[in-house]
């Protein structure tokens, strides 16, 4: 009987090997992570068009890192990504064309890049030039003579059409992201000229508008600001990772009002019942384990960490309780990710890769 080896599809961070690796090489599995990269690395490595911070050569270097090791090859062709990347945004920029989401968010675009850079520690004009990109999202475009926030897309989060396009808010496809890793660069000591004025633009439009998912045009055009809907406070779209880069962009801007604002909204959140029934699985992304790890990250960067005990105590029941029911294995929507979170260690570094 001839035995057919499916070879992974993907260098996937999000659901496959390389989301495993984290897992092993945290609870110091070396054996099983050098097997999960193996397989990862197995057909090759992409340093394409889709390669980002959760595929593909940058993915491996962000897991490379979480084991203390670094490869030449992988960081170069991380580099060549980053370039064309650049390239191809300020292209884009020139035309005049709004942006698509994949050009500037964490899951695809540049702000993860940017955090990837900023993992390794020493300054490089290359990292420079991302923070630059990111900065100049905070100025206006002008489209047919109106003016637009400078990351507002054209099309929905799916790529789907959508009149007038939208302002993303969360923090894998939206602005949050950006203003995250801005924060973060100042807190590394990074900067580049109007940083810190692109952070308050980024932390002003999301005290106006990051009640909501996204902004779309006809929202934007009304005087009145929109009013807040029930969301699931979730780590990518919703309350908790939009607060955890607010409470960044807090510490960096010296502004203790606004970090204090940002801890308040997770306290009042994780204390409200019908918001937290809204959460229906254990998942990083959208679930219990992301809410346990940013409010973990909230609690270690507040000057009031013990208001958030109680609070991580009870997310840590919770996930416990629907971890084992994750049908996919992998580290955003999966059993990989919410273990790790259970674990509740960040020897490696793991959750670099969502900002917190």
């Amino acid at each position: 009987m001839k035995t057919t080896v499916t070879l992974p599809r993907t260098q996937d961070l999000s659901e496959d090997e390389l989301g495993a690796a984290l897992l092993h090489l945290e609870r110091g599995d070396l054996a099983a992570a050098r097997s999960s990269l193996a397989q990862a690395v197995a057909g090759g490595v992409s340093a394409g068009g889709n390669a980002s911070l959760f595929h593909g050569a940058p993915a491996l270097e962000f897991v490379l890192a979480c084991a203390g090791r670094s490869d030449r090859e992988v960081r170069d062709a991380v580099d060549r990504v980053v370039a064309s990347r650049l390239v191809a945004a300020r292209r884009r920029q020139n035309s005049g064309m709004l942006p698509r989401l994949a050009e500037f968010d964490l899951i695809r675009g540049l702000t993860g890049l940017g955090a990837l850079l900023l993992i390794r520690g020493a300054v490089s004009p290359l990292l420079e030039e991302v923070l630059s990109y990111l900065v100049s999202l905070s100025r206006p475009i002008r489209i047919g003579g109106r003016e637009l926030p400078g990351w507002w897309s054209a099309v929905g989060p799916a790529g789907e059409e959508m009149d007038g396009g939208h302002g993303n808010n969360g923090i894998a496809h939206g602005i949050a992201g950006p203003l995250a890793v801005l924060s973060l660069a100042v807190r590394h000591g990074v900067q580049v000229p109007g940083q810190h004025d692109a952070i308050e633009v980024f932390a002003r439009w999301l005290d106006s508008h990051g009640s909501r998912y996204w902004i779309t045009l006809d929202q934007l055009s009304d005087p009145e600001s929109p009013e807040p809907v029930p969301v699931r406070p979730s780590w990518c779209y919703g309350e908790l990772g939009i607060a955890r880069a607010q409470q960044l962009a807090g510490i960096a801007r010296s502004d203790p009002g606004r970090q204090r604002a940002a801890e308040d909204t997770v306290v009042h959140t994780l204390a409200d019942p019908a918001r937290l029934g809204r959460i229906t699985d254990a998942s990083l992304c959208h679930g219990w384990a992301g809410l346990l790890t940013v409010t973990r990250a909230i609690a270690a960067d507040s000057p009031a960490p013990d208001r958030f005990a109680r609070l991580i105590e009870d997310l840590a029941t919770h996930l416990a309780a629907d971890l084992d029911r994750l049908p996919k294995p992998g580290f955003m929507e999966g059993r990989a990710g919410a273990y790790l979170a259970l674990n509740g260690t960040n020897t490696t570094g793991w959750t670099r890769a969502l900002l917190t």
